[in-house]
């Protein structure tokens, strides 16, 4: 390139650079234009899912045992004792007789529905082990069976048992990981409206 090419692209290139500013410049001293909003639209929340306290817990509908359906929001209006558990956990089967008594004794006095999610995907014999375990108890609450594992992922169940405890506004009251007797299951059901 000769010495007045490059004069020329030189020359260009600044010229070029003083446009970019100047159209800069002006569009940031531009004030934005307001626009009156006649009738603004009204967006309605949606309802605060979630597994936190306070919060709606996410809703489902599992078979039971007994080829029943169980569906979490049909329970609104009731204290939820949400449990999951899996026939061959030591803390599950100590618990499981203290959750039976208490369910026996507050269901109708205090409006307790008591929902054992049974981990199915989990279980290392399969649904025989499930029927011998319910059986064995003489369990007597809803036994919803989460066969393809989904429900324990969506409930972010890493130890077992753990327990959410619902009130009858259908929020999540408090979430309990590890067994509990039936003096505090009473306890803490109490605590809750």
């Amino acid at each position: 390139m000769n010495k007045k090419a490059i004069g020329f692209v030189i020359t260009a290139l600044l010229v070029g650079t003083m446009v970019v500013l100047m159209v800069q410049s002006n569009i940031n001293e531009t004030a934005p234009i307001e626009q009156p909003v006649s009738n603004p639209i009204e967006v309605e929340e949606p309802e605060d899912i979630g597994l936190e306290i306070g919060q709606i817990p996410p809703d489902f509908e599992l078979a039971t045992l007994t080829g029943e359906t169980v569906t979490l929001s049909e329970l609104k209006g009731k204290k939820v004792m949400l449990n999951f558990w899996a026939s061959w956990c030591g803390p599950c089967k100590a618990e499981m007789p203290h959750m039976e008594q208490y369910y026996k004794k507050q269901k109708e006095s205090d409006g307790v529905e008591v929902i054992a999610v049974n981990l199915t995907k989990a279980e290392r014999k399969g649904l025989e082990a499930v029927e011998q375990f319910v059986e064995a108890y003489g369990l007597t609450f809803p036994i919803p069976l989460d066969e393809d594992g989904k429900l324990m992922q969506t409930y972010e169940v890493i130890t077992i048992p753990t327990t959410y405890l619902i009130g009858t506004d259908g929020a999540v009251a408090q979430m309990i990981r590890g067994p509990m007797d039936e003096e505090t299951m009473k306890d803490l059901m109490d605590q809750i409206e």
